[in-house]
């Protein structure tokens, strides 16, 4: 676990928490990508007992709240968010919030809930291999995980008028401060090969793995920005969707 750099992204969050309050929270997977009504990735919701890996604001547990989820348990870094989903849930019975980072344990069961997730967070953390572990342990035998990020091709390509052009290698792996933030932002470049790997080797099962686009009028009005455009969204994908399984 890089301790440095989950101070800086902590603090970052904290004062940037307000900018993303329940931007892109389930039912939607990402920026310009298909959303759970369209490919039903979770497994029957009703009275599960549910995780979220990065649970900003808290409306992706809302959602499982309102699809009849028994438990809503949630962990964050950044205090303001956590503050925020305090708010965000509060008429919700038996929610449980931790702040703290994903690589570590803040006492959190093992072998205990039915489904985790993490809806574009996974990325922030600095320790993969253990994040992955400390899931899988979560889960119970047959446990599902499924998790969104952005793609890994997506930041290697700048739209440069009406070309693509490669600015990174896809093989390079490792640290990276966005250059679409305000503030520090370092996150992991991962590549796809290394997500499944980590996944395999950590004893889930891949079930799917979803690279498609979403390009309704609505969805390109609502997040056309300077990072994301439907224009480069047509040749690159911008969201990796995984569902995977503890096995039993």
């Amino acid at each position: 676990m890089n301790s440095e750099t989950i101070i800086i992204n902590k603090q970052t969050w904290d004062e940037e928490a307000e900018r993303f309050f329940g931007r892109n929270p389930l039912p939607e997977y990402g920026p310009l990508a298909p959303t759970e009504e369209d490919i039903m990735l979770f497994d029957h919701i009703q009275g599960k007992k549910v995780l979220d890996i990065g649970c900003g604001s808290g409306h992706s547990l809302l959602y499982m709240h309102n699809k009849g989820a028994d438990e809503l348990w949630g962990l964050d870094f950044s205090k303001t968010q956590i503050h925020t989903a305090e708010k965000v849930l509060s008429n919700c019975p038996s929610v449980q919030l931790f702040e703290a980072p994903m690589e570590a344990n803040p006492g959190l069961p093992e072998n205990y809930f039915d489904i985790a997730y993490s809806i574009y967070a996974i990325g922030w953390t600095t320790n993969l291999q253990q994040t992955i572990m400390n899931i899988h342990s979560y889960l119970k035998p047959g446990g599902a995980f499924i998790f969104s990020w952005e793609h890994p091709l997506y930041n290697r390509v700048k739209q440069v008028g009406t070309e693509l052009l490669f600015q990174h290698s896809y093989h390079e792996e490792g640290f990276y401060d966005h250059e679409a933030w305000k503030r520090p932002a370092i996150m992991q470049q991962i590549k796809l090969s290394t997500y499944i790997n980590t996944l395999i080797d950590n004893g889930f099962i891949i079930e799917k793995v979803i690279e498609e686009v979403r390009m309704s009028e609505a969805d390109v009005e609502k997040h056309q920005n300077r990072w994301y455009s439907d224009k480069k969204a047509k040749s690159i994908p911008t969201t990796l969707i995984i569902k995977c399984r503890k096995s039993n």
